[in-house]
């Protein structure tokens, strides 16, 4: 095995792994103690785990396995499975982080505006049925990579998995209509989201300055208390930002996939796309930590006395 390949290996090997580890402990810590202690933000988390983990063991392993190998050994029946898999946990994935963007936009707002109050997405039976609708959509849409799946001999010693099509147009009509539904609509909700706790945030932090200011002001001799945040408030707004840093990093993979997909259909390169389906995978190793670091359960239960 050459050096470059042996490398790109190994870093498929740690990213797998990683995503993984990662996705495990986000599920585990999510995990209710008792049934009457389901919160909705934990059945998202789970949901969110339970599609990278498809990922990674269905899609990045046996990619991984085949990559060691050099050539598609795992069979034709399990190339569809393969396909299916890999837009099946990715569209649930991508609407699963839009379904947690909104949720801890409507809990931030409805904590500094609204002092706590009940929110739309705070509800086990909505956040239910849109889950169901985003499995079904993506099981809808990953049909067909199950049925078109063909394992062919890229080159002499090389056989791939690839999808076939019968006719070019319906491919075309298929790849459109999927990255319009399955991508480019979560994705802009993910944006807005984002942006609006964004927004949400600074003016909230322009809001206590101006009022610490104004106190201030009135007796500079009299300094303002240092109240401490109440605590419903701090832990909602860390875990907004780690919302906002993982909607960066969808963000950022799927731009550079979706550039890279462009370029390939320009001039085809299979290197291209290989890099170009890596990338827009790798988030899925990325995102439970961020997420674990934003609840504060990024770290060792033991070291609690």
């Amino acid at each position: 095995m050459e050096a470059d390949t042996l490398i790109e290996s190994i870093v498929r090997t740690f990213t797998f792994m990683a995503g993984i580890l990662g996705n495990s402990w986000l599920a585990l810590v999510s995990l209710p103690k008792q049934r009457s202690d389901v919160r909705t933000n934990e059945v998202l988390f789970i949901n969110l785990a339970v599609s990278d983990l498809i990922t990674n063991y269905l899609v990045d392993l046996p990619d991984t396995a085949v990559h060691f190998a050099g050539r598609w050994f795992l069979g034709e029946t399990f190339c569809g499975i393969f396909l299916f898999c890999a837009d099946l946990s990715e569209t649930s994935s991508i609407y699963t982080t839009l379904f947690i963007s909104a949720f801890w936009h409507q809990k931030l707002v409805g904590s500094l505006k609204r002092g706590g109050a009940p929110v739309q997405l705070d509800s086990l039976r909505l956040v239910g049925c849109l889950l169901v609708g985003s499995w079904m959509l993506a099981t809808i849409f990953s049909i067909p990579h199950y049925f078109f799946a063909s394992v062919k001999r890229l080159n002499e010693s090389h056989g791939g998995c690839v999808e076939v099509f019968p006719e070019a147009l319906s491919k075309q009509t298929y790849e459109i209509t999927f990255l319009v539904v399955a991508n480019v609509f979560p994705l802009v909700g993910i944006i807005i989201a984002s942006a609006q706790i964004v927004v949400t945030l600074l003016r909230n932090q322009r809001h206590v300055a101006s009022r610490e200011s104004a106190s201030s002001k009135t007796d500079p001799r009299v300094q303002p208390k240092q109240t401490p945040p109440k605590p419903s408030r701090s832990p909602q707004a860390r875990a907004a930002k780690s919302v906002v840093a993982v909607a960066s990093v969808v963000v950022l993979c799927w731009l550079t996939h979706l550039l890279l997909r462009l370029s390939s259909s320009i001039h085809t390169s299979s290197v291209v796309l290989e890099v170009a389906g890596y990338i827009a995978s790798s988030y899925t190793s990325i995102i439970p930590y961020i997420f674990l670091h934003g609840v504060k359960k990024l770290s060792c239960s033991c070291k609690k006395k």
